[in-house]
């Protein structure tokens, strides 16, 4: 429950600032200043629109299958949100500690398909339909190349359990005590770097897409998946405003199109934090101990504390910020791409690729 109210809390903050700072990176881009208006710099915005979708009225199209219309904004949230379930903050706090986090975690956030090809079918309308066909084509196609990357670091983690992951990047490897030591264990078992335990070492030099060559190739592919995953430019065609109007979402308005507003913006969360859980050391400092500072143990306090806490949650939100600046530059910078060619990169491109780098990480942990 803590965990449900924290994250439930968090998601609420960060879509308000972050909406407001892709208003000012858009801006920025573009040479203009964005929304200045309300209160200092236009900080104020975000809330005022907000406020205003919460007064609008809920219409509901004449011709729309009633009930599977109002139920598809919250099935795409309930989705989205739930995947935050398994989600590490901190290493004291996480909503379930589930063996199985990882297989959960890319199970649970394909229900939103569903609510998609609900919101289009029962809209009742050509541009709605037209663009929960194109989302449910390109959600389903690029959940395998995503699920082949996440899959390469669990062949090469040994395990499912997102917090072993996280523990296995750091420091404070060996203060995991729960079933998945020996996994832990084995996954850190020969892995130094000319006679340096890294694992002593800490920050930068234990995270996995420095540890393991391969992975940089990995990560790469990950970000481009999960940007189609979110719906995010150059990935955006489910709703191309120039071609479909608002695509899946055009007739929704007031507080179910918030939601699918939220919806987004959380999937780019989810996997924005996903991404460094797996790859960027999740809460662990990037700060090694190096000479007679030692900043990796003063950077990330220990397991059980109130500051281990607080740094953890620093860290690994911080890392997820910078994936969701690079998401919103690549929007505002390339332009979107067409249905073949979306379709191409993933089907010919990045899950060959991904059946490659599979293999390769499977040869690695076998030989390693």
């Amino acid at each position: 429950m803590l965990a449900f109210l924290v994250f439930l809390t968090f998601l609420l903050l960060y879509m308000i600032l972050a909406v407001y700072a892709e208003r000012k990176v858009s801006a920025f881009i573009q040479d203009r200043l964005g929304p200045m208006e309300i209160g200092p710099y236009g900080v104020g915005q975000t809330v005022a629109d907000l406020l205003k979708l919460l007064q609008k009225e809920d219409i509901v199209p004449q011709a729309a299958d009633r009930w599977t219309f109002m139920a598809a904004p919250l099935i795409i949230f309930t989705a989205v949100f739930a995947g935050f379930a398994v989600m590490p903050l901190t290493p004291d706090l996480q909503g379930s500690g589930a063996a199985i986090g990882v297989f959960y975690l890319l199970a649970i956030i394909s229900i939103d398909i569903i609510g998609l090809l609900m919101a289009g079918w029962s809209s009742n309308n050509k541009y709605s339909l037209l663009g929960a066909m194109r989302s449910v084509a390109q959600i389903i196609s690029y959940e395998i190349p995503v699920a082949l990357t996440v899959l390469c670091v669990a062949v090469y983690c040994q395990t499912l359990n997102l917090q072993e992951i996280s523990f296995g990047q750091g420091i404070y490897a060996n203060a995991v005590t729960r079933e998945g030591q020996d996994q832990i264990t084995n996954y850190l078992f020969g892995i130094k770097a000319l006679g340096i335990d890294v694992t002593q070492l800490g920050g930068v030099f234990t995270w996995n897409i420095v540890r393991m060559p391969l992975f940089g190739v990995v990560y790469i592919i990950f970000f481009i998946a999960t940007l189609a995953e979110s719906n995010r430019a150059p990935f955006d065609i489910p709703e191309a405003e120039s071609e479909l109007v608002g695509g899946f979402h055009t007739e929704y308005s007031g507080f179910r199109w918030a939601m699918l507003f939220l919806a987004e913006y959380g999937m780019m969360l989810l996997v924005s934090m996903l991404g460094a859980v797996l790859f960027l050391g999740s809460w662990n400092t990037p700060f090694p101990n190096l000479g007679p500072v030692r900043l990796a143990d003063w950077t990330s306090g220990a397991p059980g504390t109130m500051y281990g806490n607080i740094t953890g949650a620093f860290w690994l939100i911080l890392k997820a910020f910078a994936a969701i600046f690079v998401q919103m530059w690549v929007r505002w910078t390339y332009p979107r791409l067409r249905v073949d060619q979306l379709m191409h990169l993933c089907w010919k491109v990045l899950t060959p690729v991904s059946l490659v780098l599979l293999f390769l990480s499977a040869l690695w942990r076998m030989l390693g």
